[in-house]
C-alpha cells in the first residue's frame, strides 16, 4: 500500500538513494532521516517500507514528508514469497543503501545476497555477543559489566555481518532489562547516523567480508564509542 504516487523526484535522480525498513516505532528511522535532511544534501530517503500496517513509525515517516510503502508479511504464504515482494518494492527505488531500523523479519539468503555490501543493521548488543533476541535480559543474567549496541553490514548469517561501530554502555546496579534498553537506545541514535553518514560519503564499504573505513579494514568489533 502506497501513500504517494511517485517514489522518487526526478530532480533528485543524482542523489544517493536510501531506503529504510521498519517494523515498529521508527525511532532510528527518524534520527537517520533527520540527519540526511539536515546534513547530507547529496542524499535522500527515497522510502520507508514497513511490514506492520499499524506501526507508529509509518506516521512518523509521513510527517517527515517521506514516501511510505506497507507490505504486510501476513499476506504472503511463505518467507520466501514475502522477500520476493519486498525486493520488488525496494528495487523500484534503485537504492544505494538499505537501512534496517528495527525491521523484525529474518531475511532469506537470496534477499541478503541481492543487497550485500549496501545493507546495514543495528543490533542491541556488543556483537558477536548475544545474537538474536532478548539481549538486555541475557546481558544482565550473565552478570556483564558492560553492554551496548552494534551497527554492522548484513550477511546471510543472522547478526553476524562485519561490525562497523559499537557504543559501549555500562551496566549499573539496579538495572533491569527496561532501564538498560533505554540507555542502549540512546546510543543507537548516536551511532547509526554516523555509520549511514560514512556510507553516503563513500568512506564506509564492505570489502572481502570486512568492514572498511577509508579503505582500511576496521577491527572485528568495529570502531568503539565509549559512553
Amino acid at each position: 500500500m502506497n501513500d504517494t504516487p511517485a517514489p522518487y523526484p526526478l530532480e533528485d535522480a543524482e542523489k544517493s538513494r536510501v531506503v529504510i525498513l521498519i517494523s515498529g516505532t521508527g525511532s532510528n528511522m527518524v534520527t537517520i532521516a533527520e540527519l540526511i535532511r539536515d546534513e547530507l544534501p547529496e542524499a535522500e530517503v527515497s522510502a520507508v517500507i514497513c511490514n506492520e500496517p499499524e506501526a507508529a513509525g509509518i506516521q512518523k515517516a509521513r510527517s517527515l514528508g517521506i514516501h511510505t510503502d506497507i507490505i504486510d508479511h501476513r499476506g504472503f504464504t511463505s518467507r520466501e514469497e514475502f522477500d520476493v515482494g519486498l525486493m520488488r518494492t525496494i528495487d523500484a527505488y534503485d537504492p544505494d543503501l538499505i537501512v534496517l531500523a528495527g525491521f523484525m523479519r529474518i531475511l532469506t539468503p537470496d534477499f541478503v545476497r541481492r543487497y550485500e555490501g549496501r545493507m546495514l543493521n543495528i543490533h542491541p548488543s556488543l556483537l558477536p555477543k548475544y545474537q538474536g533476541l532478548h539481549t538486555h535480559k541475557r546481558a544482565l543474567e550473565a552478570g556483564d559489566s558492560e553492554h551496548g549496541v552494534t551497527v554492522h553490514f548484513v550477511t546471510e548469517v543472522l547478526d553476524d555481518g562485519p561490525n562497523v561501530i559499537q557504543a559501549v554502555v555500562p551496566v549499573l546496579d539496579g538495572d533491569d532489562p527496561q532501564s538498560l534498553q533505554k540507555r542502549v537506545q540512546l546510543q543507537e541514535h548516536v551511532i547509526y547516523p554516523i555509520a549511514v553518514k560514512w556510507f553516503i560519503e563513500g568512506r564506509l564499504s564492505m570489502q572481502k567480508g570486512q568492514s572498511c573505513l577509508d579503505n582500511k579494514p576496521l577491527p572485528p568489533t568495529g570502531l568503539k564509542l565509549d559512553t
